[in-house]
């Protein structure tokens, strides 16, 4: 690769400077393998889960006890672990529309959701089938300035709707915002402020980019769901497709019945080879979202030390694995997306414009030249065709190949 020396050295540089951020990457990373290899053992992982199953899946033993590792990796109750959930945003929705009824109350805690959850709620582009469609009503509390839940407007939005309110929701990562990310503990401490004042409400936590960045996820500090994408974090780069719903049992049980249909549920649905795939993503994971979280501390230090404002700071505490960058104009988006794709090991050879996205209002420019279609774990690069042009950087499926790529945007913007 062309990248020029200057580049080189200042990456050096930043390894240096940030050895005890990533020392402390690895002693995480260290503690959720021994969770997942624990979780492993109880369940008895063996060859013979990994046999595939066709047509109705009845009596899949690998899909039931996938469904129960992630349960018991996630500290929850239940999981609904599954290839056919095709996108985080398509699990979230199997999620909302399984617990809300007509008449019951969504409120977001985070502010407004990212773009494609909008058309989901009926925020935007209603008459496609939203939850506001089909009579559900949704309500949101703007983040206080730090970035932290208001539970004290959250609590006086919860008296006024009273036992109305079904779901309770948290974003734990920024989306395409500004934002900062939640940590696992904040939204413990938020969902049992919400359990504390009413009984009817279930706690929702968005969890997509968020697993295994800390030693605990949200359902095992309060929340009564979470959901997430098996592309992303949870998945290690080894998952093909899928998504999973954990939480308490009667949520994941009304989360089966909308993935299929009520009478039916989780007891159906084919593996068609994944198992072995999902549970050697789960495997994979806790070092993979760290040599995730080294990247994304790279990005921002290299970045930051060539004059552009980075959120968050390297060094600084991490709940997901996205870094932002704001580049201040269209023309270095592209070249950055440009520097990012040049340097992955599929699609090398593309070069990334500016598109239209189903879901998102603006157009949007993306780096993902990445084995698995989409995968947010493998280094990739996005960002809406708006000020103040910010790429979000997310993934790394290896810190040595990441960070070749993060070098290769650096060297982009100069050319």
């Amino acid at each position: 690769m062309n990248i020029p020396s200057d580049v080189r050295a200042a990456a050096e540089r930043a390894e240096k400077a940030l050895a005890p951020t990533f020392a402390a990457i690895e002693r995480n990373a260290r503690v959720c393998t021994e969770r997942v290899l624990d979780v492993f053992s109880e369940f008895r992982v063996s060859e013979s889960m990994f046999a595939q199953s066709t047509g109705y899946g009845v009596g899949d033993t690998g899909r039931n006890t996938v469904d129960r590792i992630a349960a018991s990796i996630f500290g929850a109750e239940a999981a609904l672990c599954r290839h056919q959930l095709v996108s985080g945003t398509h699990t979230i929705s199997v999620a909302l529309y399984g617990m809300l009824r007509p008449g019951d109350v969504l409120i977001y805690a985070t502010g407004t959701p990212y773009d494609t959850l909008r058309p989901v709620i009926g925020i935007e582009k209603q008459g496609s089938g939203s939850l506001m469609d089909f009579g559900v009503e949704y309500d949101e509390v703007d983040l206080m300035q730090d970035g932290s839940v208001d539970l004290h407007a959250l609590g006086e939005m919860l008296d006024r709707y009273g036992e109305r309110v079904r779901v309770v929701a948290f974003q734990r990562s920024k989306g395409y915002a500004s934002r900062r990310t939640l940590s696992a503990d904040e939204i413990g401490e938020a969902c049992r402020f919400v359990k504390g004042r009413t009984k009817r409400a279930l706690t929702f936590v968005d969890n997509c980019y968020g697993e295994f960045t800390s030693e605990a996820e949200p359902c095992a500090l309060g929340a009564d769901v979470m959901a997430g994408s098996l592309i992303k974090n949870a998945g290690g780069g080894m998952a093909d497709a899928g998504g999973y719903i954990a939480g308490c049992a009667e949520a994941v049980e009304l989360a089966g019945y909308r993935l299929t249909c009520p009478g039916v549920g989780p007891e159906t649905g084919a593996s068609l080879g994944q198992t072995r795939n999902i549970l050697k993503g789960f495997f994979y994971a806790p070092h993979t979202v760290a040599e995730a979280l080294k990247t994304a501390h790279l990005a921002a230090y290299l970045f930051a030390e060539a004059g552009f404002h980075v959120h968050p700071a390297a060094g600084e505490q991490r709940y997901d694995i996205i870094q932002a960058i704001d580049l201040g104009s269209p023309e270095l988006l592209v070249r950055f997306c440009g520097g990012i794709q040049s340097a992955s090991p599929v699609d090398a050879f593309a070069a990334p414009t500016p598109g239209e996205q189903g879901g998102y209002a603006d157009k949007v420019v993306m780096a993902a030249g990445t084995f698995v279609e989409g995968a947010s774990i493998e280094l990739s690069a996005d960002g809406p065709m708006r000020e103040p042009y910010t790429v979000f950087v997310q993934g790394g499926l290896t810190y040595e190949s990441a960070r070749l790529g993060i070098m290769n945007a650096l060297a982009a913007l100069r050319a």
